[in-house]
């Protein structure tokens, strides 16, 4: 498309937001157009901010189209303009949706039809990662692709669990390609580009990762996705924001229970109470989206495990126990239950949380 380099160069002025490229597109009704446009030509567009259109000026005369797409090139980023016939449909219905799209990765290989985007707190509870874990195993080899923003915490949960379950996955970053946030998940963003799904962004690839960009990358994370689960949330969250943002999109919102002790849940009961699909199980989530897909029956794994390890699983069958709390339950000496708690993790069937506190798996 000779257009391209213009949709480009709009998108690496840094000054500028797509709102306000999609208003000139809108106005004018072609990209190059509303980029050569002089200043005389931008007053008649009613409304439009007027600190703006002269940053638009001055920086236009700094930015070289061809040399902006080369760039983006050079890093070996694809992208999708908004004129672009393989644009995300989802996104054309949003208010603000991205002027471009980059990504890395297979994004044609993940069907945008079946699309759940799932967020949570950073800072998530170790029962709000199982709960995920659990709830996101029950739809394991289905056409579903989680969508979510490669944050720390339940983000990352979520694009793991799409790893091992065999779903494809999306990953919507606050950046340009040139940085990695959080730099710990360097190795995610890898496995998903690499045949497992697309990490995407609006932002040109030098842009940072800088603070405001993140509320703004929450309403790609809503409006790529047919539905949002929410896993964790404070009233005062991103997480919460993105719950916000599906409604105003029209999407439906589904939200995990968790403790009523932990203040990351207070945003969860709010949206329940407000009207939120209660989710519990996968069935859940396909009932709320009203899909039919073919979910894998899993059977549980048959445990080799003896009279003495069955006392641990039975003392923490409901909640998790302390090392002292076991000692006095199963009335087994402290080698003995050293012993046993080893072999149980190693069998996967229980794990430690919380220093000496422990948790059934299985």
């Amino acid at each position: 498309m000779v257009n391209e380099k213009y949709w480009i160069a709009f998108s690496a002025i840094e000054q500028l937001d797509s709102n306000f490229i999609q208003r000139l597109y809108n106005y004018f009704g072609d990209i190059r157009s509303a980029y050569e446009a002089d200043s005389k030509d931008l007053s008649q567009i009613e409304g439009l901010s007027v600190k703006k259109t002269e940053n638009f000026l001055r920086y236009r005369d700094k930015t070289d189209p061809d040399k902006a797409l080369e760039l983006v090139v050079s890093r070996g980023i694809n992208f999708y303009t908004f004129e672009d016939e393989k644009y995300p449909k989802m996104l054309y219905n949003i208010d603000n949706p991205p002027a471009v799209l980059y990504y890395k990765g297979d994004i044609e290989g993940c069907n945008l039809e079946r699309t759940l985007a799932v967020v949570g707190s950073r800072r998530a509870s170790s029962y709000a990662k199982d709960a995920l874990g659990k709830i996101l195993s029950g739809l394991k080899n289905t056409d579903i692709c989680i969508v979510s923003g490669l944050a720390s915490g339940l983000d990352t949960t979520a694009h793991l669990t799409a790893l091992e379950c065999n779903l494809k996955t999306i990953g919507v970053i606050a950046s340009g390609f040139d940085y990695t946030y959080p730099a710990a998940n360097k190795h995610l963003y890898e496995k998903i580009q690499n045949g497992n799904g697309a990490v995407v962004s609006e932002y040109y690839p030098t842009f940072e990762p800088l603070k405001f960009r993140f509320p703004q990358r929450n309403r790609i994370v809503s409006g790529l996705s047919y539905g949002t689960v929410v896993a964790e949330a404070s009233l005062k969250s991103g997480a919460l924001i993105t719950a916000n943002l599906t409604l105003e999109q029209g999407r439906e919102l589904m939200c995990i229970p968790g403790l009523i002790t932990n203040p990351n849940t207070e945003g969860i009961y709010k949206l329940l109470k407000n009207g939120a699909t209660l989710v519990t199980c996968a069935e859940d989530i396909l009932n709320a989206l009203n899909w039919e897909v073919k979910v894998e029956q899993l059977s549980l794994p048959q445990l080799d495990i003896d009279l003495d390890e069955k006392k641990i699983c039975d003392a923490i069958a409901v909640e998790e126990k302390g090392f002292d709390e076991l000692l006095q339950i199963t009335k087994l000496s402290i080698e003995e239950l050293l012993s046993l708690l080893t072999m149980l993790e190693l069998k996967g069937i229980i794990k430690q949380v919380d220093g000496d506190r422990y948790r059934k798996v299985v």
